[in-house]
C-alpha cells in the first residue's frame, strides 16, 4: 500500500504547476532560458505527457511478469509534442485529467498489486510502490526546475 506521504503527494503535488504559474503570461512560460534548455511550458508539457506513459507502465506491470521498460525520452513521445502545442489551460486540464486516471488506477489495486515488479533500465527491479515514488520524485524535480526558472533573474 502507498504511504500517507505518497498518497498526499500523488493527490496534490501536481497542483503546484497551477499555483506557481498563476498570473504568468503564457509567452513568458514558453520562453526558453539562455542555456536553451526547456522552457517552463515545456517542463509542464513533459510532466503532462509522462502521465499517460506512466499509467500504461502501471497497467503493463499488472498484466505481465516483470516487464522491462525503455528509458522514457520526451522528445520521442508524440504526446509530448502534442502537449507542447496545447494552450496553457488545455495543458492544465490534461495534467489534472491524467492524474485522476492514475489515482483511479492505483485506488483499485489490491495489496499484492503494489508488490508487482517492473524493470527500469537504470534502477532495475522496482515494485509498483517504487515506481510511484520514482514518478513523484521525477515530478518534484521538474517542479523545482519550474520554480528556479520562474525566480532566476537571468531569464
Amino acid at each position: 500500500m502507498m504511504s500517507p506521504s505518497q498518497h498526499a503527494r500523488l493527490s496534490h503535488q501536481h497542483e503546484a504547476i497551477v499555483e506557481m504559474t498563476k498570473g504568468v503570461a503564457e509567452e513568458q512560460l514558453r520562453t526558453r532560458p539562455e542555456n536553451n534548455k526547456w522552457s517552463i511550458f515545456e517542463n509542464i508539457a513533459h510532466l503532462s505527457a509522462y502521465q499517460p506513459a506512466f499509467l500504461e507502465r502501471l497497467k503493463k506491470i499488472q498484466k505481465e511478469p516483470s516487464p522491462l521498460f525503455d528509458r522514457y525520452i520526451a522528445d520521442n513521445d508524440p504526446t509530448f509534442l502534442e502537449c507542447c502545442d496545447m494552450g496553457l489551460q488545455q495543458l492544465h486540464e490534461h495534467v489534472f485529467t491524467h492524474r485522476f486516471l492514475i489515482q483511479n488506477h492505483i485506488s483499485i489495486l489490491e495489496e499484492r498489486g503494489f508488490n508487482k515488479i517492473g524493470r527500469h533500465p537504470v534502477f532495475g527491479e522496482l515494485t509498483v510502490i517504487n515506481w510511484i515514488e520514482f514518478f513523484l520524485l521525477h515530478e518534484a524535480h521538474h517542479l523545482f526546475t519550474i520554480f528556479k526558472l520562474l525566480h532566476t533573474s537571468s531569464r
